[in-house]
This record gives structure tokens, C-alpha cells and sequence, in this order.
């Protein structure tokens, strides 16, 4: 069983490209909130619906940041940003170590085949680093509505 975090404790540091390539880690965003949230796989019905959700309330986010975090290549995180108009670092964990870390790599069931993959979660960190808010197993829709009551605007 992977380990569950919990409000208050630091947040697992991370560095991953983005999609452009670039390194992208949880300390460039320090003094700031930033919603961490794993999604399954970019340009799929829920992803997008999850992702697009966040897009669209960013105008109400103030200077919290969101950065989305999948298995999915830079490539593939490039394509989907520019097919959505996203604008927030969408970066790439090929080989799983973040997600596991923040304990969103799982087993999984669909149609009877069982496989490991990412379990929808969102975490918000707060500006000094630590765990403001965790959500496992969040919907797509709920993954925006969690964010902003947590920040006044719901």
C-alpha cells in the first residue's frame, strides 16, 4: 500500500521538465501557494475537463500557482497545453518518482486487468512549503471547487 501524505507535513520536493523541456521544481515556488495535481494521462476526457477547469479559474487563483504533474512525455504535455491554451507548467514524471512520493502511483482495476497508474489527487502547498490541503481520489470537476473554497473563492 503507498503511503498517504497528510495536512501539515512538508511537501515531497520535486525537479521535472515541463513541457517545454525546462526544470521545473517545488522550490521555484517558494513564498507562494501552488496546487500540485496528478492527473492519468493528457488529452482524455477528464484530464481535460480537470485541466480546463483550472485554466479557467486562474483569474481568481491570485498568486497561487498550479502546476499538473502526469507519466506523460514533454511532448505529449506540450501538445495538450497547446491544444487547450492551459498556460501553467504541465510537467512530466516518466518513471513515476514524484507520484509515488506523494503517494498517487497505485494499483488500478479496468475491466478486470489490474495495472499500476496515477489515482487523481490534488494537493495544495502552502507559500512556507508545507501541506494546506490533500485530496485523493478527486473528480475532475472537484479538483477547481476544492481549490477555490480552500482559498476563500468558492
Amino acid at each position: 500500500m503507498t503511503e498517504r501524505l497528510a495536512r501539515g507535513v512538508p511537501a515531497p520536493a520535486f525537479s521535472l521538465p515541463d513541457q517545454q523541456g525546462r526544470a521545473v521544481s517545488l522550490a521555484d515556488f517558494a513564498g507562494r501557494s501552488v496546487l500540485v495535481y496528478f492527473y492519468p494521462k493528457a488529452d482524455t476526457p477528464g484530464c481535460t475537463a480537470q485541466a480546463c477547469g483550472l485554466r479557467d479559474a486562474m483569474p481568481r487563483l491570485g498568486t497561487t500557482a498550479v502546476v499538473g504533474i502526469s507519466p506523460d512525455t514533454p511532448k505529449r504535455q506540450a501538445a495538450f497545453d497547446a491544444k487547450y491554451g492551459l498556460g501553467f507548467p504541465l510537467l512530466a514524471d516518466t518513471d513515476h518518482v514524484v507520484a509515488q512520493a506523494y503517494g498517487v502511483w497505485v494499483e488500478r482495476s479496468m475491466y478486470g486487468r489490474r495495472y499500476m497508474g496515477i489515482e487523481r489527487s490534488a494537493f495544495l502547498v502552502g507559500p512556507d512549503g508545507t501541506l494546506q490541503e490533500v485530496w485523493y481520489k478527486v473528480s475532475p470537476a472537484a479538483t477547481t471547487a476544492n481549490l477555490l473554497a480552500s482559498l476563500g473563492e468558492a
